[in-house]
């Protein structure tokens, strides 16, 4: 019989087939602070590179607090409030010479001197003063203030307004009716003084135009949103990105324990399909005191229809719709470059900006019949890497034109492209040096789950490894480059932080460890250092797995499905699934077989890993989970009938595919806050891999688990929150009802109702695990 159950805090015991564990799912799902400790986190120098500043909590306390410790090394200490208060931002712009910052705080700008180690306030008002940025000369900066550029000279402190966007109240997004305009006239010929105020209004506009007095064009929003407003740097044009957000229908979220004692509607996100909004970049020409947009009508390949058309017999050449964004512009203020990506995600040009006129000429094209993503090439809206190289005549990026995500630069002159970095790895958050002379990026050459810190000449070459331990490394370098604290992880340590020698600029030193974060009670247990293997998928490809192997084996094993799809857990660093890494643990101390596996899909193996699952979430990503059973039954003498599945988000979607299309590998599975139809996620997300309903419904229709119910034989497990705003509730309800009518009898659902899509509750995590431990001893005995 089937059962809906309300969540329940229910004790376990932590035995099965006889063996014990020191584990037990109440304790490994307590309040990490106090059982695991917490990690440092976020990391940033003072700007004079004497002080280490992180985030920490030693102590348990409710948050993390500020600590700080010498370039030298020593014991942290914590940062009282008033000290804490009288640093400069992390965030702002140096002027070229970085004698000064200047940044925002509390919508007030403040300018902080290295030479004096003073700060000097330059506006107090009630209004949001913000992205604050120096001139080219260092003489002026300019900031946003109520969705407007304006421009403070140093010298004197006079302020000037660039920009004169407004947001027309009366505007309305059909424009104004012939009823409104007739309204409008009735009102002027019927009100005489609404006529006399016209009148002078229009003499006064035409008196200033007359008297040429120096205001800038007047343009209406007319309900769109503005961002990335910035002056060239020779103060001649500006650019800015205007973006509207697509009127879509949301989706209610009942939260049935709202503190005021009532059902309260949380608002989330509309589906997949109707989130088309839009992203444009305009220019602001000072000289002739115009606006116009880019032109991207002549974009190479505008008209070329994605490969999935044909099975739905359309040929037309219709031009596409793009998103336009993140314009840069040269220091010297010779070049603008531009980032467009199609709203079918096919496609990315980088341009170069004609800016007196908005055209276009195409620097570099990356089509990718799935999607275009991967590691520095970002999402629609942004977020990829794009920049000028230190000569300021060419511009960098990443790409993954070779199949995995590498550097890439183009001579602006000659157009000519050239790779930086090449081979079977990838390349993640690559920045340039102080001193111009390097990168510093991360990347895996050695292995994909084994990343450390790289630098290597600005013009390319040899890479050579800043750090080289097996796990992952994370730099953060002083300000004049010859410090970097180190975050590292291995898969069975947390998160400490280190301070070395960047051996780009001088000699390599000793690392030396400032934080010791874990408690006594988590370093009491001897965590397993899961090995990372490769066992062989049926069309040849080598899929890397994470493998707990007990000291008794039992017969039977456990699957466990990372979320998110596009991740990465098989791995030598500290997982983010750290919960779940300490429920191996305990499976593996009761006997069973533990596989963790980095299906079709995920992160860290290049492009045609990533873009696998195109058009059929549940394909490959699925057949390598029932691929990694077959190896467990062929290589560790795991029962045929004895394996079990998990996993949440994507996995929980994993786990409901294969406890449906292939019911005879795996006995039991618990889906948790698991996607159920595709067609109810987010447009972001799926329309990368599946296109939208609408024009790709054969894509959703064999992705989407609830089409399949009916194959259902083993145990099932379906644990979702209620108050779930990413994965909504409606998907579990949805699928319960269809379990229903289907006459299924082998599930059950627990539900949660104070609960979010990523679990905060102590005796949340612990319910849902001792369910999922209890689901397993009954049926895979």
């Amino acid at each position: 019989m089937h059962r809906i159950l309300l969540i329940l805090f229910t004790s376990v015991t932590v035995s099965a087939y006889g063996q014990q564990s020191e584990l037990s799912v109440q304790k490994i799902m307590q309040d990490p602070k106090g059982w695991v400790g917490t990690s440092p986190s976020d990391p940033f120098w003072s700007e004079d590179g004497k002080t280490l500043y992180f985030s920490w909590n030693p102590e348990q306390h409710p948050s993390d607090s500020l600590y700080k410790v010498s370039v030298e090394g020593g014991t942290p200490e914590m940062v009282n409030w008033r000290e804490e208060l009288m640093l400069p931002s992390r965030r702002g712009d140096y002027n070229k010479d970085k004698s000064l910052k200047v940044y925002s705080r509390n919508g007030d700008l403040f300018i902080y001197s290295k030479a004096s180690g003073k700060i000097k306030q330059l506006t107090n008002t009630l209004g949001n003063e913000s992205d604050p940025s120096f001139t080219a000369d260092g003489n002026q900066i300019t900031y946003i203030h109520d969705d407007n550029l304006f421009l403070i000279t140093l010298e004197d402190g006079s302020v000037s307004q660039l920009t004169d966007f407004k947001d027309n109240k009366s505007w309305s997004r059909g424009g104004q009716s012939e009823q409104d305009k007739w309204l409008e006239q009735d009102n002027l010929s019927l009100i005489q003084v609404l006529k006399e105020r016209k009148e002078t209004d229009e003499k006064q506009s035409k008196y200033r135009k007359l008297q040429k007095i120096d205001r800038p064009a007047t343009y209406y929003l007319k309900g769109q949103s503005i961002g990335g407003i910035e002056l060239s740097p020779k103060q001649d044009y500006i650019t800015f990105t205007l973006f509207k957000r697509a009127e879509t229908k949301g989706t209610k979220v009942p939260d049935y324990l709202d503190e005021s004692g009532y059902t309260e509607d949380l608002n989330a996100r509309s589906k997949v399909g109707s989130d088309m909004s839009d992203a444009k970049v305009g220019i602001y020409n000072l000289k002739t005191d115009s606006i116009y947009f880019l032109q991207t009508d002549k974009l190479k390949g505008i008209e070329e229809p994605a490969d999935y058309q044909s099975d739905y017999n359309r040929k037309g050449n219709a031009e596409r719709e793009v998103i336009s964004n993140q314009p840069i512009w040269s220091e010297d203020g010779k070049y603008l470059v531009v980032n467009i990506r199609s709203k079918d995600n096919k496609d990315r040009w980088i341009a170069l900006v004609n800016p007196e006129t908005g055209d276009l000429e195409v620097l570099d094209r990356q089509r990718d019949e799935a999607w275009i993503g991967g590691p520095g090439i970002g999402w629609t809206y942004g977020g990829s890497v794009l920049g000028f190289m230190p000569d300021g005549k060419s511009i960098y990026f990443q790409s993954e034109e070779s199949g995995y995500s590498h550097l890439y630069t183009v001579d602006l002159a000659k157009k000519k492209k050239k790779a930086l970095t090449k081979g079977t790895f990838e390349i993640y958050e690559p920045s340039i040096s102080v001193d111009k002379k390097y990168w510093y990026f991360k990347a895996n050459p050695e292995h994909p789950g084994i990343r450390n810190v790289y630098y290597m000449p600005v013009s390319g070459g040899k890479m050579i490894a800043l750090t080289s331990k097996r796990g992952k490394s994370e730099a953060f370098f002083s300000p004049d480059d010859k410090k970097v604290a180190l975050l590292y992880s291995a898969s069975n340590q947390p998160t400490e932080l280190f301070i070395t020698n960047n051996p780009a600029i001088g000699s390599a030193g000793e690392e030396k460890q400032i934080t010791e974060s874990t408690t006594k009670a988590f370093e009491e247990y001897p965590w397993r250092e899961a090995e990372v293997i490769t066992f062989k998928a049926r069309d040849g490809e080598e899929v890397h797995s994470r493998i707990y192997k007990p000291e008794n084996p039992n017969g039977a094993a456990v699957i466990f499905v990372h979320g998110a799809g596009y991740l990465q857990n098989a791995h030598h660093w500290w997982s983010s699934y750290f919960r779940e890494y300490m429920f191996h643990n305990l499976l593996a101390d009761l006997g069973y077989t533990v596989m963790d596996i980095d299906y079709r899909g995920s992160a860290g193996y290049g492009r045609d890993w990533r873009t696998a699952i195109y058009r059929h979430m549940g394909g490959k990503d699925l057949t390598d989970q029932v691929d990694g059973a077959k190896y467990l039954v062929e290589e560790h003498g795991i029962a045929a009938d004895r394996i079990g599945i998990y996993g949440g988000s994507y996995g929980g979607f994993i786990t409901l595919m294969a406890m449906f299309t292939t019911p005879d590998v795996f006995a039991a599975g618990a889906a948790l806050r698991s996607v159920t139809d595709w067609a109810h996620y987010n447009h972001g997300y799926t329309s990368n891999i599946l296109n939208t309903p609408v024009q790709d419904s054969i894509a959703y229709r064999m992705s989407s688990p609830i089409y399949y119910a009916d194959g259902l034989k083993g145990a099932l497990l379906i644990c979702h929150g209620m108050v779930d705003t990413n994965v909504h509730f409606q998907d579990v309800v949805r699928l319960a009802q269809r379990l229903i009518e289907l006459g299924k009898e082998n599930w059950e659902m627990a539900v949660y109702p104070v609960e979010n899509h990523g679990f905060v509750e102590p005796s949340s995590w612990t319910d849902e695990y001792s369910r999922i431990l209890k689901l397993f001893e009954e049926n895979l005995e």
